[in-house]
């Protein structure tokens, strides 16, 4: 007997919305995962000194910068910290003398760009020469 008589010959068919639903939710999945950064991430370890205290220089300004960003010159806080207050207190705490040494003392959580604002001000007020007070490892 022949069942298959009355019936045509039927091409088989793949369905292809499903495959493109799966592949929709895979494409979906690899953007969510995936972690798209522009800098890779390094692990930075800072130097410590294990130098002995430092002489006074007399021809010394400091300047103090705080965890919230507040910057003091020579221990007098200022009410302003951009650049240009900044850099009009160096001035008046070199009093005249001539290429003194600025010293930045900034807390650990202070903000970068608060301390790169002190150096910038340290540039425009003319003293190119800088340094950082670090502190010292307990032993």
């Amino acid at each position: 007997m022949n069942f298959h008589r009355g019936r045509g010959r039927e091409e088989p068919e793949i369905n292809l919305i499903p495959l493109i639903d799966v592949l929709l939710v895979v494409i979906i999945f690899l953007m969510l995962t995936t972690t798209y950064a522009r800098f890779s991430g390094l692990e930075i370890n800072l130097p410590t000194a294990d130098a002995a205290e430092r002489a006074e220089v007399p021809n010394e300004i400091e300047v103090a910068v705080s965890a919230t960003g507040q910057v003091a010159v020579n221990q007098q806080p200022l009410q302003n910290t951009e650049v240009r207050f900044i850099s009009e207190a160096l001035t008046r705490a070199a009093q005249g003398r001539a290429d003194p040494l600025i010293i930045i003392s900034a807390d650990a959580k202070a903000t970068h760009q608060s301390v790169v604002d002190v150096m910038q001000a340290a540039q425009a007020a003319g003293y190119p020469r800088i340094s950082f007070m670090t502190q010292t490892q307990s032993h």
